[in-house]
């Protein structure tokens, strides 16, 4: 693997925060969208207002799935590396909320060459090892643990010595992304878009729940394991948004289908240039260390009270399909997790079903009910 391009001051020390101007002036050269970034730059938050554009997201998408993207000299790697060793917080979101996509752009050309994409991608490397060099000094050599408490012991006795669970080992320092670290750095730095997952636009979480999908491979019958019909597994909430309760209105795994694949034709990056989409061949690896990240992130999406209703509906289909390729493949860690997030969403949706339903059925007998005078109220006042 080559080492990732040098993308620091000349001293070796990242560079500055530049001003705003210049901050965006790397992206003029690509198709402007509605908003242009350098149009955003005359805002009073120039990097807030870029990371909550769905315009510039759009531009940075197109120019990340482009089929020359990713590789040592590609500009928008550049500006990403640059814009996150920079200072400003906002700005460190706004590469954080391209991540989803960059990765999938990158794992899918990893297991999936294409002979038109560049042969190397260590543009791409070195924004994701920017990512995990940042976590690995955060977390300064040291593992992330759990405490697991010993629940055979009553509640008032004297506490036994808890067990310690490892979420995730002590990170070593990595220079270049070789083949045996890979799912881990990528982990890794997912795992730092989970952590600021809250401040992430919908668009991007959207992106990463249909990519997991994608990335857990051809849809089966075991991803409606848990939903009674088999045809039918995903609720629409559109209806309940416009009348305040409304009927169920599910999606078909067909149409979901379409909607996975043609996200991921129009960011260009099938398999070669055929016409034909083969679901199944965008099924990548999936390592505990490199899946235990993204359902995290699925169960912010899933129950996220914040979330759009698009975005829960995708997390939705992405851990049902999660679940069916865990089936498949007897990870058990993968399968208890998928299968909790799956009880913990079908729940939800059926506590606001119901919820909805009460709320509907109170209020038109409150409607029907005849209202009765109201007695003016006796005040007593002592003298």
């Amino acid at each position: 693997m080559a080492t990732p391009p040098t993308l620091c001051t000349p001293g070796g020390s990242p560079s500055p925060e530049p001003a705003p101007a210049s901050t965006f002036s790397p992206l003029s050269s690509l198709p402007p969208p509605t908003t242009t970034p350098l149009s955003l730059a005359d805002t009073d938050r120039p990097a807030r207002s870029l990371l909550l554009s769905s315009s510039a997201y759009s531009l940075l998408s197109s120019a990340l799935s482009a089929p020359s993207s990713g590789s040592a000299d590609d500009t928008v790697c550049h500006w990403l590396y640059d814009t996150y060793l920079s200072s400003d917080p906002d700005l460190r979101l706004v590469v954080l909320s391209t991540l989803p996509l960059l990765a999938s752009v990158y794992l899918h050309r990893i297991h999936h060459p294409d002979s038109e994409a560049p042969s190397s991608l260590s543009g791409f490397e070195a924004v994701i090892l920017a990512l995990y060099t940042s976590e690995t000094k955060s977390r300064n050599g040291k593992a992330v643990t759990v405490t697991i408490p010993d629940l055979s012991q009553p509640p008032n006795s004297n506490p036994s010595t808890p067990s310690i669970g490892v979420i995730s080992p002590p990170l070593e320092p990595q220079m270049v992304v070789k083949s045996t670290k890979r799912a881990c750095i990528v982990g890794v730095a997912l795992d730092c878009y989970y952590k600021q997952i809250s401040q992430m636009p919908s668009w991007s979480k959207l992106d990463l729940c249909n990519f997991a999908a994608v990335w857990a491979g051809l849809d089966c019958p075991c991803t409606s394991e848990f939903d009674g019909k088999p045809e039918n597994f995903v609720e629409k909430n559109d209806e309940r948004r416009e009348n305040g309760f409304g009927d169920d209105i599910r999606v078909e795994p067909d149409e979901i289908d379409h909607v996975v694949v043609e996200r991921v034709k129009n960011l260009e990056i099938e398999n070669g240039n055929s016409a034909e989409i083969d679901e199944e061949d965008f099924r990548i690896p999936l390592p505990w260390e490199l899946l235990q990240p993204v359902l995290r992130i699925l169960g912010h999406c899933l129950l996220g009270p914040l979330n759009a209703d698009e975005v829960k509906d995708a997390a939705s289909v992405a851990v049902r399909r999660l679940y069916a390729r865990a089936s498949h493949d007897l990870a058990p860690r993968a399968i208890l997790a998928t299968r909790s997030l799956i009880q913990l969403d079908k729940g939800t949706r059926e506590a606001a079903n119901a919820a909805a339903a009460a709320a509907a059925n109170g209020t038109g007998s409150n409607v029907n009910t005849p209202s009765k005078a109201k007695k003016p109220e006796m005040l007593l006042v002592s003298k």
